[in-house]
């Protein structure tokens, strides 16, 4: 495995840097997945939504059969989708997740909340998806920060992520105090910001002066945070740029300008069900 930085959480060992694949063909998801691979990735982050598992599951094998590693080394990540929480369909959803990759998953994540069927019956059948060995682990995908807490509440594994979109505009203080308290972590997906970090004059500034991109400033400023990245890109090129950031370290001055970014309106992805709420940070 390559050398970099991991966060354990009850017992697992999760590269802090992965690669995701949302939005990605097939055909570039299969591509970008082997790349991603080759260069150092070993984690890789897909959804049943996004109608690409068997595409990665395919990288996957194309990158072990390159001789670049072996699927000990990966941690591979997907999604149940909210159509599927009643219990009969989150299992099927969960075995055919696993068939369309060809391996089975290591973290399991629902992908947003849903008020119906009850958090009570959609987090039994996750456990019992964890318990039928189905995946190694267990977590969530866009849960405030009561949900959050209610959900493991009724979850008899630990819930060992919540993945929510995180970059330097949002400010996410009580969810990241909140995932602490529970033991759990902090996956962030549109790490950059879908790109609007490229032009910050902050964040260009502070990669001057350690000859590093904006989008490289701000992987290392979520590492150093501890919270998981999932990057993900088309280009051979960004994906190579964006592994680079194990060579340097923030002062603690800049990871506090990097915070400091934050706004009320930096939400670019808002698709919670009107049922929830996000956690009020501005007031």
């Amino acid at each position: 495995m390559t050398n970099q930085p991991v966060i354990t959480v009850d017992g697992h060992a999760i590269p802090l840097l992965g690669f995701g694949t949302w939005n990605l063909t097939p055909e570039d998801a299969r591509r970008m997945v082997a790349e991603a691979l080759r260069i150092g990735y070993r984690h890789l982050d897909t959804a049943w939504i996004y109608h690409n598992e068997a595409a990665v599951g395919e990288g996957i094998r194309d990158a072990v059969e390159a001789g670049h590693v072996s699927r000990d080394d990966i941690w591979l990540t997907t999604k149940i989708w909210v159509a599927h929480f009643d219990r009969e369909g989150l299992l099927k959803q969960a075995k055919e997740s696993a068939a369309n990759l060809g391996f089975t998953p290591d973290l399991l994540l629902l992908h947003w909340p849903k008020a119906e069927p009850s958090f009570a019956e959609t987090l039994g059948a996750l456990n019992e998806a964890k318990d039928q060995g189905l995946t190694r682990a267990i977590g969530l995908s866009n849960f405030p920060s009561a949900e959050f807490r209610q959900a493991q509440a009724l979850s008899k594994a630990r819930l060992i992520t919540n993945q929510v979109e995180y970059h330097p505009y949002l400010k996410l203080s009580k969810l990241k105090a909140v995932a602490k308290e529970l033991g759990s972590s902090i996956t962030a997906w549109s790490p950059l910001a879908q790109g609007k970090i490229a032009d910050d004059a902050t964040l260009i500034e502070i990669g001057k002066a350690h000859g590093k991109s904006p989008g490289q400033v701000t992987l290392r400023w979520l590492i150093q945070q501890d919270i998981i990245a999932i990057p993900r890109t088309t280009k051979v090129s960004r994906a190579e740029e964006s592994f680079d950031i194990f060579d340097f370290q923030l002062s603690s001055e800049e990871v506090d300008r990097i915070h400091a970014l934050a706004r009320p309106d930096g939400r670019l992805g808002d698709w919670i069900d009107p049922a929830f709420k996000w956690d009020e940070e501005w007031a």
